[in-house]
């Protein structure tokens, strides 16, 4: 028999990391492992043990994040893997439910996560709540639809410069989009601007772009260098590129697909409704390639329904089932944006994976029931539900956590 538990201790946590690290690299050292534990706490790393070994691992960053109209503490399940000596022996099962528990006691109304395999976490509650892309854009392709009249100036910044330039940015973004998680100045500092020994050969670069007086667009970049018969093969990599207007977002961009000895321009994780599409002359160059981004999870039904602003005025009633999370199991009344249990015949019947996937806005009720994940039992109440639930700008996570 194997138990879950929090990590006791530095070793523990290091080796409950690699349940998921040994399957993309070595083993972390000591230094590593002290600078994670800032951003993701040695508790909150669950660890699998068997005769007191350590077999697997789960983690979750305690963040403050996005939702339609607000924000909520939420759980980013992150370093979840099992040891492959042990697999399909129920420890991921027992892993995700430690956690789910753990969170719920937390006060964590919901959790999210990038899913490495989209086939795991459904059975865990979690459904597919945001949509995100990648985009390959040769130079020749790189004219926008409008001429632009430059009006900012960028520049290049230290990472200590970008400390205090770039959270306001980050921040605006949070303030107009779902899914997007907090940063913590460990995190800036450990994570988003770090420049590793292994990476000074070819670092991140930062920029900065200001306009009417202030700093309203960041860019990380890196260029990778390359020749073919003499002429530049060149790409440069969009780590993050975030504007807090229209504008700077446009001119930033502009700046971007401008950079000299560049043959192309490659970006990732970019919604659906990224301005970029509509801002170039010739988007299907752009070969956008889109797949599952943020993966949603209700924890506390009652909570994460009452915790998000909604698109109208109406009541709808839920009969939610929930497998892992049985204080989630009944019926709820979302009413006057509040969600309570009631004993009102259920509208709509579904899991709460699904309902998770419909939480942010970019999934409809209407594709629920499309692909046979949700009942409707009262005709009419699945547009009812879409007119509470539609949001716009649809949700965006710029990073995998």
């Amino acid at each position: 028999m194997f138990e879950v538990r929090p990590s006791n201790g530095l070793e523990e946590y290091g080796n409950a990391i690699f349940g998921i690290g040994q399957y993309f690299g070595a083993r972390p050292d000591e230094d590593r492992l002290l600078r994670f534990s800032k951003v993701l706490e040695i508790q909150r790393m669950h660890a699998a043990l068997e005769d007191g070994e350590v077999i697997g691992g789960a983690g979750a960053f305690a963040y403050d994040f996005s939702v339609p109209g607000g924000t909520l503490p939420c759980a980013g399940v992150s370093v979840v893997g099992v040891y492959p000596t042990h697999r399909r022996r129920g420890v991921l099962r027992a892993l995700m439910d430690a956690q789910l528990r753990d969170v719920h006691e937390r006060g964590e109304p919901i959790a999210a996560l990038w899913a490495s395999e989209e086939t795991i976490y459904g059975r865990f509650g979690y459904g597919l709540a945001a949509w995100a892309g990648d985009v390959k854009i040769a130079r020749e392709w790189g004219a926008f639809a409008r001429p632009l009249e430059r009006r900012g100036q960028v520049r290049f910044v230290t990472p200590e410069q970008a400390l205090d330039l770039f959270p306001p940015i980050w921040e605006a973004l949070r303030r107009e989009r779902p899914g997007v998680f907090a940063r913590t100045r460990e995190w800036w500092e450990l994570r988003t601007l770090r420049l590793p020994d292994d990476e000074k050969a070819n670092p991140k670069r930062f920029v900065a772009l200001d306009l009417d007086g202030e700093t309203q667009a960041y860019a990380i970049f890196r260029t990778h260098t390359g020749f073919e018969n003499g002429v530049s093969s060149a790409r440069t990599e969009v780590i993050e590129a975030i504007g807090s207007t229209p504008q700077a977002t446009a001119e930033l961009w502009r700046f971007l697909l401008d950079i000299d000895w560049t043959a192309t321009f490659e970006a990732s994780l970019l919604p659906p409704d990224h301005p970029l599409f509509l801002l170039l002359a010739n988007p299907r160059r752009a070969g956008y390639r889109m797949g599952d981004g943020l993966w949603a999870r209700l924890v506390d039904v009652g909570a994460a329904l009452s915790g998000r602003a909604y698109a109208g005025d109406g009541s709808i009633v839920f009969g939610v089932r929930d497998a892992v999370c049985s204080w989630n199991e009944g019926r709820w009344k979302l009413e006057d944006g509040i969600a309570s249990r009631t004993d009102a015949d259920a509208e709509i019947a579904l899991d709460v994976d699904a309902l998770g996937s419909a939480y942010l806005g970019a999934v409809s009720f209407d594709q629920l029931r499309g692909a046979l994940r949700l009942e409707e039992l009262v005709e009419g109440a699945v547009q009812r539900a879409d007119a509470l639930f539609g949001w716009r700008p649809l949700p965006w996570c710029p990073e995998i956590f």
